[in-house]
């Protein structure tokens, strides 16, 4: 039994500090017994600690849980996916709050800004990606993953684990085949899905960074493991995929799952091509038995458009599945449109840090009409390439929908505003 650093994001997390000393350890313990035993309160200050009125072995209990667990998941989460923080941090990128001060340390200044989870990927061998996705991000192996997500776990969030099931991006374009698994067939692309998933999952337990979520797939809306786990998500599939394919991924990595850790929620994770392919998706998800615990989203609007059709998406959602609903991606530009942008809402939402700003805002006003939307996660909020010489870049381009601006370092607006969708 080890310490529990305090963290400030959970609303109940200082109550678990029995003895106000700023850590979890067994000396909490020891004064709650001194409470119960001796009727003695010197040393505890927030005794009662589920708040039933009296002080009992419930709350030892509960002491107990978060030592050998950490804290508990809050039913509501908001963060972001910083599979690239550990990179910027290495090369030497300086971090500024709005007013220009020198943020110590990234990663926990997230949560004091009420955050409380994060999303980190993993591809199967990244080492087989191109240089060019090198280049954008495609650097996070197994190794590099367990050190992030018990830095992670250990500062006090929710941690999120995507796997891509591929060696490079996997999203609605490219669901490739590992090349390790190239030319295997179904079955053994089974067993492949389950002793990866099974391996991943026991080696992040044992680094003390167990997936709080877990993405069986990234944006999978048309499957994964192209081409015979292809699908049309509104029904059908392309010749040589199914679902029923399909469906024998997802339960050979579910079954890795339930297996090693009973307590981590499976995220399947879509994006909103159109208003009808996520609740299609989903609806064929339950026919067909697929075996999950949330229903994600990715929203864009530069993409995906206004937050009617994200309105209209949800609705389709909701009617498809009972589960909740998580956005497991977002993001909006301070300077420019993003590559490829469809739908441009500049006349209400400029490119700029104001315009980010209340576009986050609307935004999770228009997600809080919908009770199930249970989560919401920025994508790559840390990218920050401040005061590192091109010499050392991290990505080739910068992803202009970061929270923090590439050339000066400052945080943006928007990165303050993202904890309303919790309060």
């Amino acid at each position: 039994m080890g310490t529990i650093l305090l963290s400030p994001l959970f609303s109940k997390a200082n109550v678990y500090d029995v003895n106000g000393d700023g850590a979890v350890t067994a000396a909490d313990v020891t004064a709650l017994y001194d409470v119960m035993l001796n009727n003695d309160y010197t040393n505890a200050i927030y005794p009662d600690i589920n708040g039933d009125g009296v002080v009992t072995a419930a709350d030892v209990t509960s002491v107990y849980e978060v030592l050998l667990n950490g804290y508990p998941v809050p039913e509501r989460l908001v963060g972001g996916d910083v599979s690239m923080i550990t990179k910027y941090e290495q090369n030497g990128a300086i971090y500024k709050d709005r007013n220009g001060n020198t943020i110590s340390n990234i990663l926990p200044y997230f949560g004091e800004q009420g955050w409380n989870a994060m999303r980190v990927r993993l591809f199967v061998n990244p080492e087989n990606a191109s240089s060019s996705d090198k280049e954008e991000g495609v650097i996070q192996d197994l190794p590099y993953v367990k050190a992030l997500g018990k830095r992670i776990k250990d500062a006090g969030y929710a941690l999120v684990l995507d796997l891509h099931y591929s060696d490079s991006w996997a999203d609605p374009g490219k669901q490739t085949v590992p090349a390790a698994w190239s030319g295997a067939s179904v079955a053994d692309l089974q067993d492949s899905v389950y002793n990866y998933t099974k391996r991943v999952m026991q080696e992040m337990i044992a680094a003390g960074a167990r997936p709080d979520f877990i993405q069986l797939g990234n944006e999978i809306t048309g499957g994964m493991l192209w081409p015979t786990g292809q699908v049309y998500p509104t029904g059908g599939a392309p010749d040589g995929g199914s679902w029923e394919n399909f469906a024998a991924y997802q339960h050979s990595a579910s079954t890795a799952v339930r297996e090693t850790s009973p307590e981590t929620k499976i995220i399947l994770h879509v994006e909103m091509h159109n208003i009808n392919q996520p609740g299609g998706f989903f609806g064929n998800c339950e026919s067909y038995g697929v075996d999950y615990d949330v229903m994600g989203l990715s929203y864009y609007s530069a993409y995906h458009g206004t937050f009617a059709n994200l309105n209209a998406v949800l609705n389709k959602m909701e009617a498809a599945s009972s589960k909740p609903i998580m956005i497991m991606e977002c993001g909006y530009g301070y300077a420019w449109a993003l590559p490829g942008t469809n739908y441009d809402l500049t006349a209400t939402y400029p490119y700029s840090n104001e315009g980010q700003k209340n576009f986050t805002v609307a935004m999770i006003a228009a997600l809080k009409q919908h009770s199930r939307v249970k989560g919401l996660f920025w994508w790559w909020p840390e990218a920050n390439e401040f005061n590192i010489p091109w010499s050392n870049h991290v990505t080739g381009s910068w992803w202009n929908g970061s929270l923090f601006n590439n050339n000066n370092g400052i945080a943006q607006d928007a990165l303050y505003e993202m904890k309303q969708f919790i309060e």
